[in-house]
């Protein structure tokens, strides 16, 4: 999804009534126009939905949403090869976990995994039990390497849009 649609999204998902066309725009800093470009790209997507006259976020669109929030400092997942060894790469949401798990070191994505810290971390930071026993079952399947790291992308994927 675009930077764009996130911003419309976002602000969206902030209002708590109406709000016409120049009061959107100069909330967002997108014109008019890119608004309602982006806001029928949205909802041909599944995003928004028409409800009377005006437009809802679907459930799609709130897991867009939750796909991007930034998590306290405190709640970020580092990134380690073993204990005791930090790769020095964090996430601090679903997107940048998504992002980061296809940079780095497959071998931190390994040990990861088959200590539980994936499914501990979606779980517990970020209140997603079902993504939890998704990684919980990929454990099971023994992956390793990039059939790993692609099991990964995939699970994140099926649930989140991003």
């Amino acid at each position: 999804m675009i930077e764009e649609q996130m911003k419309i999204l976002k602000f969206m998902n902030e209002m708590t009534g109406h709000v016409d066309m120049n009061e959107f725009a100069k909330k967002t800093g997108l014109t008019s126009n890119q608004i309602a470009q982006d806001m029928q790209a949205l909802a041909k997507d599944g995003f928004l939905k028409k409800v009377g006259a005006g437009l809802t976020i679907t459930p799609k669109g709130k897991e867009a949403l939750k796909a991007v929030a930034p998590l306290p400092t405190n709640l970020r997942f580092e990134f380690y090869l073993a204990v005791g060894q930090p790769t020095c790469i964090s996430a601090g949401s679903i997107k940048e976990f998504h992002d980061e798990a296809q940079k780095v070191n497959v071998a931190s994505l390994e040990f990861h995994l088959w200590r539980g810290d994936f499914e501990n971390w979606f779980r517990s930071a970020l209140g997603d039990a079902s993504l939890a026993d998704e990684f919980g079952k990929i454990k099971k399947t023994e992956l390793k390497g990039e059939d790993l790291r692609v099991a990964i992308s995939k699970a994140i994927e099926a649930k989140y849009p991003l």
